[in-house]
């Protein structure tokens, strides 16, 4: 009987589930999902991703005899280990919850048995997953920044955990202040608060609006300005235009890979990672041209280049994520995996 390590993706209103095997392969590219609930209360966001768990047994002809982790990928911040702070996504009430507890509590009655249970950020756990893709089984580390609404970041070791910190807010990169010298840009606001220039800011969907305002004026015959469109929807246009040739988008895009490039640079001399995997719907191929892809991913290495160490010039590998939303749960289920084995 084959042993498997289950990963659940805990979102706002989705929840994704999925499993490996003992030696790290997939059960299957296919997420069980299941609604989170999170209205109902904390109750109900358990019953939801046990729910998950037994869907994805179900439809893969598994039994709970066969799990021997279980991983949980759950966005922070966090008040301790599994214990959740205030959360923009999430109720109020969460704030305090211990989720791993009640998590594990759940899965031991269903299982019959204490299960092997970790957590941690989603981000992270995705970066695992995506570690463990591009290098197979070479040892080495991996740094992975994944643009969104926000910069997700994560740094996965050559045993294959990320770096999560002291406080579980490693890696939080996204927040670090960007050299402004260097983009010639003026200082934006970042969501988190700061407004001392976080990479975020400069590289993610969250700066976008701050682009346009800084950058519409270079272009005075720009349809935008007379376009009765709300912002937040000339800002989501911004890359469908930027793929038909729209210089004003293209130069956003551009701004956005030099600083992401930097950001490549900054990391790399404190990590020394082999490979820098780029996520992001900047580089989705079913929503982004190939053309534009290359465009994108030739401004970071080119910003990244020069600042990096000679002998990382020859060895840093810049690549691009594969496994879309897979990646969190089946992050979530190595890390399962590889802490079973201590």
């Amino acid at each position: 009987m084959k042993k498997i390590f289950i990963g659940t993706d805990s979102g706002a209103t989705t929840s994704k589930t999925c499993g490996v095997f003992e030696d790290g392969t997939p059960v299957t590219l296919n997420l069980a999902q299941s609604s989170t609930n999170s209205q109902l209360g904390t109750r109900a966001v358990v019953e939801g991703w046990v729910e998950g768990v037994e869907k994805f047994l179900r439809e893969n002809q598994l039994a709970w005899d066969q799990v021997s982790g279980v991983g949980l990928a759950m966005p922070g911040p966090y008040q301790g280990y599994g214990i959740l702070d205030r959360s923009p996504n999430l109720p109020a009430a969460f704030a305090g919850w211990n989720f791993l507890a009640d998590y594990s509590e759940a899965l031991s009655k269903k299982a019959g048995r204490t299960l092997h249970v970790v957590t941690g950020n989603d981000g992270n756990y995705g970066g695992v997953a995506e570690a463990a893709k591009v290098r197979g089984d070479k040892k080495c580390g991996v740094i992975m920044l994944a643009p969104g609404s926000g910069l997700g970041a994560a740094y996965i070791s050559p045993e294959g955990l990320p770096l999560d910190g002291d406080t579980l807010a490693g890696m939080e990169a996204g927040h670090m202040p960007a050299p402004l010298q260097l983009l010639d840009l003026p200082r934006f606001t970042c969501g988190c608060g700061r407004n001392w220039g976080c990479f975020e800011a400069y590289a993610s969907i969250s700066g976008l609006p701050q682009y346009l305002e800084h950058l519409l004026p270079k272009y005075p015959d720009h349809e935008f300005h007379q376009s009765p469109l709300p912002l937040k929807d000339k800002v989501l246009a911004l890359r469908t235009r930027a793929q038909k040739g729209d210089a004003l988008a293209l130069e956003i895009f551009d701004h956005q890979a030099k600083a992401l490039g930097i950001h490549v640079a900054n990391l790399s001399m404190a990590l020394d990672a082999e490979y820098i995997v780029i996520g992001g719907g900047l580089i989705d191929p079913h929503a982004t041209t190939e053309e534009f892809r290359g465009r994108y991913l030739g401004g970071i290495r080119d910003a990244a280049m020069p600042w990096l160490f000679p002998v990382q010039q020859r060895t840093v590998k810049i690549v691009t994520a594969t496994l879309g939303e897979l990646s969190q749960a089946i992050g979530a289920a190595l890390v399962a995996l590889y802490t079973s084995r201590k």
